[in-house]
């Protein structure tokens, strides 16, 4: 996959180019059987943000908005098709679990959001844990300037009974190191995988419009990142 991008700050907005898997398209077949198993207990926080203070990434051009609102992280992308991701510093970090609650501000079913982990510094690289209010799902791994691989479901979009359709918001969790990663969707795993391309890098919040749909618009907050056991 080949992405033209550009850095405004230390937002980086990608224009993401056709996958073999889309949302809203080449979905996997029926619903993953629910297993209820909760979200382990995790140790000592390594960082805490309420976004009542201006230290992620924002910026606004015609493609995107990613500003502070309300004490808490609004990305509204104008564009179809459009990856854009927010930073809380430069650290590298190898072995995290991460939380955040995301609202969903009436943006399309075929919106994706949720968390960037392993974040290499030198290229478009990283794993990422994503939902939509259709309810679906997907642990990725991006690797420039391969096409994106969906490391769940036979590399496509599944459902999960673990997010609900069109839900108000959303506590998403991921587990990031070890090799392995974990979703959780409000307190609950979703899947897990195993893959040790990356080791450790940086950490980001997403938002990435519908292939067919110009608009998305998703609240963050409450940030949470303890150091895995």
């Amino acid at each position: 996959m080949r992405r033209n991008h550009r850095v405004f700050l230390i937002v980086t907005f990608l224009v993401l180019a056709a996958l073999s898997c889309q949302l809203g398209t080449a979905l996997g077949g029926g619903t993953p059987e629910a297993t209820g198993t909760n979200a382990p207990e995790q140790g000592n926080v390594i960082l805490e943000d309420d976004f009542s203070s201006s230290d992620w990434g924002t910026g606004t051009d015609p493609d995107s908005s990613l500003e502070y609102a309300n004490e808490a992280l609004q990305m509204i992308i104008f564009t179809k098709n459009y990856f854009v991701w927010s930073v809380p510093n430069d650290e590298d970090y190898n072995s995290t679990h991460m939380e955040v609650t995301a609202t969903n501000n009436n943006s399309d079913p075929t919106t994706a959001f949720g968390i960037i982990c392993h974040q290499q510094v030198t290229s478009d690289s990283f794993y990422y844990f994503a939902i939509t209010p259709a309810g679906q799902y997907a642990i990725a791994k991006a690797a420039a300037p391969q096409k994106d691989v969906f490391l769940t479901n036979n590399n496509q979009w599944q459902y999960s009974d673990f997010v609900q359709a069109n839900a108000p918001s959303y506590r998403i969790g991921a587990d990031c190191g070890n090799g392995t990663l974990t979703l959780y969707v409000d307190g609950q795993q979703v899947d897990s995988v195993s893959d040790t391309t990356y080791t450790d890098g940086g950490v980001a919040l997403f938002v990435w419009s519908g292939e067919d749909v110009a608009s998305a618009n998703v609240t963050f907050d409450d940030f949470l990142m303890k150091e895995l056991p």
